[in-house]
């Protein structure tokens, strides 16, 4: 996608589940398993889509870091 006025740049917000899985690492199970209300990921969710927001994986990553490693 080019940067040019007819097209301008639009943040990526939300992500499908298969993409929220492989940005945290995580299996899909996994991530359904901790999705609210079963877990503390929150998702967004319109008509039958499921969306996570970056926003809420990155604060799920960064509240479940254990040791960070200065390398």
């Amino acid at each position: 996608m080019s940067n040019t006025p007819n097209s301008p740049y639009v943040p990526v917000l939300s992500v499908r589940p298969r993409e929220a899985a492989r940005i945290t690492g995580i299996g899909v199970r996994l991530l359904w398993s901790q999705t609210a209300p079963r877990g503390p990921i929150p998702c967004v969710r319109i008509g039958k889509a499921v969306l996570y927001r970056l926003a809420d994986l990155e604060s799920f990553l960064a509240a479940n870091a254990k040791g960070e490693h200065n390398g």
